[in-house]
């Protein structure tokens, strides 16, 4: 039986890069080695990284832009840190809408003045805030895209005069955006891109080398960007993974045409969510998330049977946090819609058989 991902991550990815990097793991290339034993100074791996960076700049429309793309370890976890080493001199803003906003902020405290310009934490961050004033002279303002603990995402990016840097993790390669507005990018591949294992930093280079601290070599951008991400032995592995999907969110028509297929997909289970009695939204309807979708049961007592339900047919991941609680169905790119529709098909029955 065919199982349905939902999981928050690490989650789905394509069923045709499973294959390939299964196929590498054995033969990359018909070297006769395995991508998991290869040099990563060979010219295999030196391609697969070059690739790499060179499809996040175009699908994000940044080629000739001045950025520079960086497959880092740590996780979105260390970006939280790197940011502020890299960027805060004096202080920085940050909107909090969510757990890791909250994290975020805790890290970029060790090294200025932070101001919270803005949260939702007032209503368990159900909310995406909006018509908060942004103060002048920030060394940049930070965001988070997608929520996928509390569902939410955000539709329109603040203007402001500073560098706009944005958590994407959740939801990087998913919908339409200006890319160029955003100073800093970062996001863990785990989510849309590839294993757990590889972030992707996308940075404008011209905000770099402005602080005056100094910065260990590990956590300083232009040392990464200089040795190519390759100043430590990366985790090849990770990056290869997150090529070929990047290769396969291209030949799916890059990010307009996948976005196209997220919004089917959202379009369905909220839907549902809004006309079926025993379900409840938890997001305001306004910032509902196109890659988790979550909500809760009217009746607790019917838990039991959905999860049953559920289980039966296949579907895997959609417990919410503990911090939410009822469900979340994680709809990332690589999910079909079908998957989707055989979970409200689950709660149109659990509807009928109430």
């Amino acid at each position: 039986m065919k199982k349905h991902n939902f999981s928050a991550g690490p989650c789905i990815l394509p069923q045709s890069v499973f294959k390939e990097a299964s196929q590498a793991v054995l033969d990359l290339n018909n070297s006769g080695l395995s991508v998991l034993e290869i040099s990563h100074r060979s010219k295999d791996f030196v391609d697969i990284m070059e690739e790499a960076r060179s499809l996040a700049l175009e699908l994000l429309g940044l080629e000739g832009k001045g950025y520079k793309a960086l497959f880092l370890q740590g996780g979105a976890s260390l970006e939280f840190l790197m940011v502020a080493y890299n960027l805060l001199e004096n202080k920085a803003g940050y909107i909090n809408t969510g757990t890791w906003s909250d994290k975020a902020i805790k890290e970029a405290k060790l090294f200025g003045e932070v101001i919270e310009v803005a949260s939702s934490k007032d209503k368990n961050y159900n909310y995406i805030p909006k018509g908060y004033d942004i103060p002048k002279g920030l060394d940049y303002l930070h965001c988070t895209s997608n929520n996928t603990i509390f569902g939410t995402q955000i539709k329109d990016f603040p203007e402001t005069d500073a560098p706009l840097t944005c958590d994407m993790s959740s939801d990087i390669f998913s919908r339409q955006l200006d890319f160029s507005k955003f100073g800093l990018i970062y996001a863990g591949a785990q989510k849309n891109m590839g294993p757990a294992g590889t972030t992707l930093v996308v940075v404008k280079e011209d905000l770099l080398g402005k602080v005056s601290r100094k910065i260990p070599s590990m956590l300083d951008y232009s040392v990464h960007i200089s040795k190519g991400s390759m100043f430590n032995t990366p985790p090849v592995f990770a990056v290869y993974v997150s090529m070929l999907t990047l290769r396969w969110l291209k030949g799916m028509g890059g990010i307009t045409g996948i976005e196209e297929r997220n919004e089917k997909k959202a379009n369905l289970i909220y839907s549902e969510i809004d006309l079926n009695p025993l379900f409840n939204g938890f997001t305001a309807k306004e910032d509902r998330s196109t890659m988790s979708a979550t909500f809760t049961l009217a009746n607790e007592d019917l838990k039991e049977s959905f999860d049953a339900m559920c289980k039966e047919a296949g579907i895997n991941g959609i417990n919410g946090h503990r911090s939410v609680g009822g469900y979340r169905a994680s709809m990332y790119n690589a999910m079909d819609l079908d998957s989707v529709a055989v979970l409200v098909d689950v709660m149109s029955d659990l509807e009928r058989k109430a």
